[in-house]
């Protein structure tokens, strides 16, 4: 019996399971079968048509029964043709006017599943799981609530998150509010902490971060609540906002990124409420990261003539990360600058860490190099020569290199690259004007490479009991740093 037979008695037997069991949530379905029947209870949405599991009572979730049409299954499963995979399974049968497909006897479906999958496949599965472990006829060694740790929880799944901005954001002046925000699933963020090279000072606090948000009760009942606040401090394509995305995709945590700049935007007037909106809509998709990106603008403005209302802006945002926390409203706040010598007092005491961001030094560069071309063919490959000419340059710069390469090279029609062809690369990124102006943040050279003291690029009103945060911080850089080139300006 083929796969696709596999994967559609899988799709009919959880449909047919979770309908019949009420103890059985959202987060025991498996997220590809959760967004097919999703419903946002609003209109006119791409899943308004006959096709779409619809919520009886109007408001967003999934609402029993389930049914599994044709092509519902199709869209759960990537299965082109779901009935013609199971239609000779004695089990099966399908209405020809709904195109709705059942199984006639489900526990012969089960005996048969239960015969060709594997304990793995059952932990993807929290609602199948939970079936076959309290039957006794069936022996797998896997329990309910194992499967729905490995499950990602609705609370990451773009339909989840669409349906709450679409209830929250709900006339046209709070829509323009959008503006300001980015909003994306961790299904939708496209690198991993894996994609990244980590110094072990970075992993530590990474690892800390983690154990933090896993127990933030016990961290309530002891009264530790002044966490969760970081500041990613460095250079532009360090990895600052990439790092932060990772760690949402990660740890299953929506990204919301607050794009700074926009709070100039024409909607002025409304700047103070748009960012009070803006931490509302954090604590409303909780658990979650709040990425703050361009700190320094609020450095800037509350020491400019600017116009007041940003002035009022400014200092609502500054009472709103004073008003937010990991631990009581389930929001990691990640501030990101490539200027903190343009920071105050006021703005370094929100953060209980200091993260450094530098540009990676020799060993660094060789390790980037790795990541980004673990799945090129490259002839002679040396990644510790090109680390030795390549000083000074981040991980966006390395990545803009073998880009540089890689499309060389396929204007002579060849898919594999050779050292020459790296080595061409970076003479000509070196060429660029852009090395001119590489050391962004004005200080001690030997602060902006790993292992440098940050202390010593900025003073800036920092506040110098954080001083003791940065050398366990002190360099990061990995090989997906495009990000930072839209990000960190």
């Amino acid at each position: 019996m083929s796969d696709a037979a596999l994967d559609v008695v899988e799709f009919l037997l959880t449909t047919s399971v979770y309908s019949d069991d009420r103890t059985l949530d959202e987060n025991d379905l498996p997220p590809s079968y959760r967004r097919v029947f999703w419903s946002s209870g609003g209109t006119g949405d791409e899943g308004s048509d006959d096709d779409r599991a619809r919520s009886g009572d109007g408001r967003a979730g999934i609402s029993r029964p389930l049914s599994a049409t044709n092509a519902l299954t199709r869209r759960a499963t990537g299965v082109e043709r779901p009935w013609d995979a199971v239609s000779e399974l004695m089990f099966t049968e399908r209405d020809e006017f709904s195109g709705t497909i059942t199984l006639a006897q489900r526990e012969m479906a089960e005996r048969w599943f239960a015969e060709r999958v594997g304990e793995d496949r059952l932990r993807e599965n929290p609602t199948l799981a939970k079936r076959f472990a309290d039957d006794d006829e069936f022996e797998f060694d896997v329990t309910h609530e194992e499967a729905r740790d490995r499950n990602r929880p609705i609370q990451a799944d773009r339909v989840w998150i669409d349906g709450l901005l679409e209830e929250y954001f709900d006339d046209e002046e709070d829509e323009e509010m959008l503006d300001l925000v980015d909003v994306r699933a961790p299904e939708e963020v496209d690198i991993t902490l894996d994609d990244l090279v980590l110094t072990e000072g970075q992993e530590a606090e990474i690892d800390k971060i983690a154990k933090a948000i896993e127990h933030r009760d016990y961290l309530a009942n002891i009264g530790l609540r002044e966490i969760g606040k970081l500041l990613f401090v460095g250079p532009p394509g360090t990895g600052k906002t990439s790092t932060a995305q990772a760690l949402a995709r990660d740890m299953d945590l929506p990204f919301v990124e607050v794009k700074l700049s926009m709070i100039t935007s024409q909607y002025l007037g409304e700047t103070a409420k748009n960012v009070d909106k803006t931490f509302e809509v954090a604590k409303r998709l909780s658990p979650c990261i709040l990425f703050i990106d361009e700190f320094d603008f609020v450095a800037k403005t509350r020491r400019s003539d600017e116009h007041a209302a940003l002035k009022r802006a400014v200092n609502t945002l500054l009472k709103s990360i004073d008003n937010i926390s990991l631990i009581e409203d389930d929001v990691l706040l990640i501030g990101a600058t490539n200027h903190p010598d343009q920071l105050d007092n006021a703005a370094w005491r929100r953060f209980d860490e200091i993260i450094n961001f530098p540009k990676p030094d020799y060993g660094m560069r060789a390790d980037i190099l790795r990541v980004i071309t673990r799945t090129m063919d490259i002839e002679e490959f040396d990644p510790q020569l090109i680390a030795e000419i390549t000083e000074g340059l981040t991980g966006s710069d390395l990545r803009m290199v073998l880009r540089e390469a890689v499309l060389e090279a396929l204007t002579e029609d060849r898919t594999t690259l050779t050292q020459e062809d790296l080595l061409d690369a970076v003479e000509e990124f070196e060429e660029r004007d852009s090395l001119k102006n590489m050391d962004m943040i004005e200080g001690d050279h030997d602060a902006l490479v790993a292992g440098g003291d940050i202390g010593k690029a900025s003073d800036g009103g920092h506040d110098h009991s954080h001083d003791d945060h940065d050398h366990s911080h002190d360099d990061h850089d990995h090989s997906h740093d495009d990000h930072d080139h839209s990000h960190d300006h």
